[in-house]
């Protein structure tokens, strides 16, 4: 079943806005949600940082949606909490919910003071943390010391059926890692070519016939200028490489890096357009290339507007698949 997502980017808005938005998405035929999960904003012109997971008690509640987070355990989070968070939101809400994980940025896991790893090291990090986190769903008493430490874990609430864990990725070979030991795929628009070497690295390293879902980032307004202005002012400061967005400190750095980027180079990393039509056909593309979910992030402030058209003209027609 194709699942069409409304983005609730906790970075640009108030938690009591974001769950507005995602009532009224649901209303507009929207059948799904993703939230982030981060400690700062990406730039100090969003300004927002709510804690997903206390939304997502109440998000979950108000609406019949399912919801995903993408989230870093290791370093800001214990896995061994994390599970239990999971498993708790899985049992009141039984197969509504979904973990995503990555390896994290530094902007938001340096705040424990702990030493940031490097990459490979993040990603033998996150693998543990997956495994911890299976076991204690599965009622195991977990006794670990690696990268992070457990010591006498047991989960006494779990959920009959655990959350599916979805690896992150945004490079076709941490596309191609997680294929063997995720449940599914993540990972963020970008033109075919692109995507489909993402969806074939994933098939590679053991993902074949796995759910793969797509964060889509977009920019709709009433004009195309509008819809421009709206990408730059929010979204600049997210269009580098990973390297890049997980080794800057603060969201002040992430802005003044972001300063001198033309706007027209914003087109490169969000779909712009004033259309629906164009977006439903930069969609589709997106399920042509095997991708099940599609959460559409509308990176500028412009919400209530971009809910009700896409509910009207976009979301409908995705759906008839």
């Amino acid at each position: 079943m194709v699942k069409i997502g409304y983005h609730a980017s906790h970075e640009q808005f108030k938690p009591s806005d974001l769950l507005t938005y995602v009532q009224q998405a649901e209303k507009a035929g929207f059948n799904a949600s993703l939230s982030s999960d981060h400690f700062f904003p990406w730039s100090l012109d969003q300004g927002e940082s709510g804690f997903a997971w206390s939304w997502l008690g109440a998000a979950m509640q108000a609406t019949s949606l399912s919801f995903g987070i993408v989230n870093a355990p290791g370093q800001r989070y214990h896995p061994a909490i994390i599970a239990q968070a999971a498993a708790t939101l899985a049992e009141m809400f039984p197969e509504r919910f979904w973990i995503a994980v990555g390896s994290g940025q530094y902007i938001n896991e340096h705040i424990t003071g702990d030493h940031w790893p490097v990459k490979h090291i993040r990603n033998e990090r996150l693998k543990e943390c997956v495994d911890i986190m299976r076991a204690l769903w599965k009622g195991e008493m977990v006794t670990h010391h690696g990268h992070v430490v457990v010591e006498d874990a047991k989960l006494y609430t779990r959920a009959e059926i655990p959350p599916m864990i979805i690896g992150a990725a945004v490079t076709a070979e941490t596309a191609e890692w997680v294929g063997g030991w995720a449940d599914g795929l993540i990972t963020t628009s970008r033109p075919p070519e692109e995507l489909k070497k993402m969806v074939e690295a994933f098939h590679r390293g053991g993902g074949e016939g796995k759910p793969m879902y797509l964060k889509v980032q977009l920019s709709y307004a009433a004009t195309d200028q509008e819809a421009l202005e709206g990408a730059y002012d929010q979204w600049r400061s997210n269009i580098f490489t990973s390297s890049v967005l997980t080794e800057l400190r603060t969201a002040k750095q992430l802005q003044e890096a972001a300063q001198d980027i033309p706007k027209e180079v914003m087109r490169k990393h969000v779909r712009i357009s004033h259309e629906p039509e164009q977006h439903l056909e930069w969609l589709q593309q997106d399920l042509d290339l095997g991708f099940s979910q599609l959460l559409l992030h509308n990176v500028n402030l412009q919400q209530e507007r971009f809910i009700d058209v896409f509910g009207d003209r976009v979301v409908p027609q995705l759906l008839k698949q």
